[in-house]
């Protein structure tokens, strides 16, 4: 049975990026993309600190949020009169991203999943606290359900990247089990595609490896205790994808290391003649031998996959970003940045 075709159509969708490499909130928005700029939220959302001359003045600079090499991205659905919000990773550092929740005053009861797309310090580093504060403000809000903490159930112990003089670049170990249920998260784990967050949103199973040129992240490795074994697929890698009435499905790669065409494939294939909306995330096209993927992922995307929108972030690299750019902008290129806000209203 297709998962996907009980996933229900939204009336809309919020897409509001947490973490991610880049900060931008000055550039210019295309007329028809629905990104709101950090600073303008702030304009909307803080009260004025003085009027003059009937003019009201608000200071927004000291509430912009910090970027880091990570990604975290919270999805909140809306149908009718009812809501779900689901927290797309979390990125490394547990203080970011809680100084930035607290910058977009982030109601942090709201979230009712954690959705982890697959276990690298960059999108996991902030367990177990993230899930702390999230179980915490559930608790306080007097809200019964737990958070839950879906992960995939292949845990890896430790990663990183062999370098060409034999160096082992390894991430910090990642969190176990055991330490994210003790900071109160419900642990689901789902190796399968399964709906997510009162079932508006769709996670994936494992992502088939169709194309020919996106082969995996080269010279990766996993620890499984003092076990090292290559591991260029990332096999446990998740996307996570939601779907806006009259608009399409959208979806969240964090990294993509499946590629980014690959995971778009995936989502045609379980959403038949849907259209694809918005593509936010890492497409991991930084470092010399991923460069080279550049010009066949820009080709299908446009050729293959016709998204209404790009939204490059995180892994994506500058070189990346600039071909994507050229192909999809202006109409249809709006890049993840931190605080950015993506909001998808059915017509």
């Amino acid at each position: 049975m297709n998962i996907a075709r009980q996933l229900p159509e939204l009336d809309a969708l919020d897409v509001l990026v947490v973490v991610d490499n880049e900060t931008d909130t000055l550039s210019s928005v295309a007329d028809g993309i629905p990104q709101i700029p950090e600073a303008m939220q702030l304009v909307m959302r803080l009260p004025a600190q003085r009027v003059h001359d009937g003019h009201e003045c608000k200071v927004v600079f000291d509430h912009l949020c910090c970027a880091c090499h990570g990604l975290s991205v919270l999805l909140t659905g809306r149908r009718g009169d009812e809501s779900h919000t689901v927290l797309f990773d979390v990125g490394p550092y547990p203080q970011v991203w809680l100084e930035n929740a607290r910058q977009m005053a982030l109601d942090l009861s709201s979230i009712e999943a954690l959705f982890l797309s697959h276990w690298h310090f960059d999108h996991s580093g902030g367990f177990p606290e993230v899930i702390a504060a999230i179980a915490g403000a559930r608790q306080a809000a007097g809200l019964a359900a737990p958070l839950v903490v879906d992960l995939h159930p292949d845990r890896p112990d430790q990663r990183g990247l062999m370098a060409a003089n034999g160096s082992l670049i390894l991430l910090p170990a990642e969190p176990s089990f055991e330490a994210i249920a003790a900071a109160g998260g419900h642990i689901v784990k789902a190796a399968d595609a399964h709906l997510v967050a009162g079932g508006y949103f769709y996670g994936s199973g494992a992502i088939p490896r169709v194309t020919s040129y996106e082969t995996g992240l080269a010279g990766h490795h996993s620890f499984w205790g003092d076990r090292l074994e290559a591991d260029p697929l990332i096999m446990d890698e998740r996307f996570l994808a939601a779907h806006v009435r009259g608009r399409g499905v959208s979806v969240m790669s964090a990294c993509s290391h499946a590629g980014i065409v690959n995971a778009c494939l995936a989502v045609m294939e379980n959403f038949p003649g849907v259209p694809i909306d918005l593509v936010l995330g890492g497409y991991h096209l930084a470092g010399k031998i991923m460069e080279e993927r550049i010009a066949d992922t820009v080709r299908d995307l446009a050729a293959r996959i016709a998204p209404r929108i790009v939204a490059p972030g995180h892994c994506t690299g500058w070189r990346a970003k600039a071909a994507l750019a050229t192909a999809f902008a202006p109409a249809h290129y709006a890049p993840s940045v931190v605080g950015s806000l993506y909001r998808l209203t059915a017509p």
